[in-house]
């Protein structure tokens, strides 16, 4: 497997010709990189100008490894080759290195950049990228990995520092400034005419001898004003180091890439807006930095929540005044840590009461809010002490918990709520303080433990009676001025003392399951399955011509054909809803065929649009200005493509093809419009869809007029 890794651009605030000068003095040899013996020049260029200074380099290392694998491999030193290319004029250094020792069992690839930095061209950026491919090496390919892996990790740590030790010997001898590279001086050519001044100009380019060429100069090192190099990057694309460390936290450079490189991946596929940084590296945290398993729980999330609408929960729901009332929980200044604290009083919580008046939806989507503000709260908070906050402490009261607290519904929905959160926010919980648990709580905790990752359950403290105003209690981790007041503390808490829900407030079973229904439907999407040889279909009735039908879905799996038709007559099983102008029918089931086996296209119906092959893990909006009155049909139909072809990093449908269970079943997340052409503009504005949050994660859109009809469609590839 080929080990990769990018750094984040790390920012020198010194100009670009003085840290030059510090890195020339890490050659032949650096005290400070003990591996680092010695090199030896063996190729050298410098154009006529002075502009361009190649330099080719054998670099000899000595690596840290046992010595019984240096006898098996035969050797004592492990040889790299080093190019230098600086452009003056342009202001930048590309390194490549690779190396010559074992390069046909082990191939090792660097690149390193230092340019200006973009905002600011008093400063220096350096950025560098390397491979790891181990072929084959005598049966220690795994150990030859870690060593290889822990000496050049070893080695980055040390970059900065060795680039700012030469530059405080540099001050200390008095050299605080190196002047910018000015092309040689041109004789005034007043009294020659202007074809001779531009002929002696012209004079000036760089000219390469053949001789360079052959020495393996690449054409990147000798550009020319009228060809620059491209920067490493700006504040919108690129992760600075120091970003990094005042908002996300210190990282190693192993995790620092893990970042970068799914950052980029996002940035790659959807050529938009991709999620908080911060919400990354939650995902690369829960999974130990593994891209592969990060990039997978991230996309199931982040489909999830385009689902359910959930970017907008803070916004679009208010809690019912029940809930507000009686859920015995909220939020409490913050821990000594700076992270916000939230109080869930759950021995004084009807939890019976809550779900026989609520359901388990409500709930759920109340805990979901309280998730969402606890985001908000950690930004807040991150700005404010001026250090990385990403997570939130919880302190459970559990006081007064007894059996009612075990009804088998309340369990049930409790269980549910915690696989939900730990799907779609890990890494949030900070460190839950569990307080006063009773004789009960055993039972309860081996209900709920065998649901919770063990990373999050490492994270409890959990105290008996009052042993948490004992030493290792509350006071290490909550100031003494905010402890709540029913603990004893001076601070009044304002969290609902939450009591007995009144039973007048119970709803039926009936009641409960359609109010969850409604909860979740309000989504603006609908979902269906599409089988092998069963399409999906939805009927639109157009009474007037010229109407807009537009259309927002999702690929969530497999692969399918969309189609759109028409026809004058509606199909047998829309006549039992009564359409209106510019209604849509709305079939009950997740899988409705409209259109009659015994109907012939081109007879008893029409294609209006050409089809559309969409893949896994495709988004596509769209729309279709009408010509005719009458019956539309939309129809997703299954569709079999060839496996992907692989690639270092999968895109968007290959992570989502793994995921796949059944090869013959497809499903889609749709959502259907229909608007007048007086109010249709050519733009997607009237869908809401188009303002989710999800939808921002787009890759390239691309319109087309597919018909005559003057059809639009876009495309986004979403997880």
């Amino acid at each position: 497997m080929v080990q990769k890794y990018q750094s984040p651009v790390r920012v020198y605030k010194y100009p670009f010709e003085l840290i030059m000068a510090a890195y020339e003095r890490r050659f032949p040899t650096c005290p400070l990189i003990p591996m680092f013996v010695g090199s030896d020049t063996v190729n050298e260029f410098k154009s006529e100008d002075g502009a361009i200074h190649v330099i080719e380099r054998r670099c000899k290392l000595d690596v840290d490894a046992p010595r019984l694998l240096k006898k098996i491999a035969g050797v004592d030193y492990v040889y790299f080759v080093q190019k230098n290319s600086l452009n003056s004029r342009e202001r930048t250094l590309h390194i490549e290195a690779h190396n010559e020792t074992f390069s046909n069992r082990v191939i090792i690839n660097e690149h390193c950049c230092y340019t200006v930095h973009p905002e600011n061209e008093d400063w220096t950026c350096f950025e560098q990228s390397a491979s790891l491919d181990i072929k084959s090496f005598f049966g220690f390919e795994s150990t030859v990995e870690k060593i290889a892996m822990k000496q050049y990790t070893s080695n980055i740590k040390k970059g900065k520092e060795i680039i700012e030790y030469y530059l405080r010997q540099l001050e200390e001898e008095g050299i605080t400034f190196v002047p910018r590279w000015t092309p040689p001086s041109i004789t005034p050519c007043s009294e020659t005419p202007l074809s001779s001044c531009k002929k002696q100009a012209a004079s000036m380019a760089v000219v390469i001898p053949d001789a360079a060429l052959k020495e393996g100069l690449s054409g990147d090192a000798l550009s020319s004003p009228s060809a620059p190099e491209p920067v490493v990057g700006t504040p919108d694309d690129k992760l600075d180091a120091d970003y990094i460390k005042r908002y996300l936290g210190d990282l190693t450079p192993l995790q620092e890439s893990c970042l970068i490189r799914l950052r980029q991946w996002l940035q790659e596929t959807h050529k938009g807006k991709i999620p908080k940084d911060e919400h990354i590296l939650r995902f690369l945290r829960a999974r130990d930095f593994n891209i592969d398993k990060a990039r997978e729980i991230m996309c199931q999330s982040l489909t999830w929540r385009k689902q359910h609408q959930v970017d907008y929960i803070l916004e679009t729901w208010t809690p019912p005044q029940v809930l507000q009332d009686y859920y015995a929980g909220g939020w409490h200044h913050h821990d000594k840590d700076g992270r916000p604290l939230y109080v869930l009083r759950l021995g004084q919580m009807d939890t019976k009461g809550l779900v026989r008046a609520l359901g388990e939806e409500a709930l759920l989507r109340y805990v979901l809010s309280i998730n969402e503000e606890g985001l908000r709260r950690c930004e807040e908070n991150t700005k404010v002490f001026g250090r990385p906050i990403s997570s939130w402490t919880c302190l459970v009261d559990l006081e007064g918990l007894n059996m009612r607290h075990l009804w088998r519904p309340g369990v049930k929905a409790l269980l549910r709520i915690i696989e939900v959160v730990e799907a779609n926010y890990p890494e949030t919980l900070g460190r839950l303080l569990i307080l006063r648990a009773p004789r009960v709580f055993p039972v309860l905790w081996t209900l709920v433990s065998p649901f919770i990752d063990d990373n999050t359950r490492r994270k409890f403290l959990i105290y008996a009676g009052n042993d948490y105003q004992g030493p290792g209690g509350l006071l290490d981790y909550i100031d003494k001025e905010i402890i709540p007041d029913f603990l004893s503390g001076e601070c009044m808490c304002e969290v609902p003392e939450g009591g007995l829900v009144p039973k007048s407030l119970y709803r039926t079973a009936e009641e409960l399951e359609n109010e969850d229904l409604k909860l979740w439907t309000e989504t603006i999407y609908q979902s269906a399955s599409v089988f092998k040889g069963a399409p999906h279909e939805i009927l639109i009735q157009i009474v007037d011509a010229s109407s807009v039908i537009t259309w927002d879905f999702d690929v969530c799996k497999g692969d399918i054909v969309f189609n759109i038709y028409h026809s004058k007559r509606s199909p047998q099983p829309a006549k039992k809803d009564s359409l209106g102008a510019h209604s849509i029918t709305s079939p009950g089931g997740n899988n409705v065929q409209l259109i009659d086996k015994v109907w012939q296209l081109g007879r008893d119906y029409s294609m209006v649009e050409s089809p559309l092959i969409c893949k896994e893990g495709e988004s596509v909006q769209g729309s279709h200005v009408t010509r005719w009155p009458g019956f539309y049909i939309l129809q997703w139909k299954f569709h079999s493509m060839p496996a992907c072809a692989a690639s270092s990093l999968p895109r968007v449908d290959d992570v989502l093809a793994s995921l796949q269970v059944s090869s013959h079943k497809c499903k889609v997340m749709y959502y259907t419009e229909v608007i007048g052409s007086e109010d249709f503009r050519g733009s997607m504005t009237s869908l809401e869809s188009s303002h989710s949050g999800f939808s921002q994660l787009s890759a390239a859109t691309t319109s087309s007029s597919q018909s005559h009809s003057s059809s639009m469609i876009s495309r986004w590839r979403f997880c």
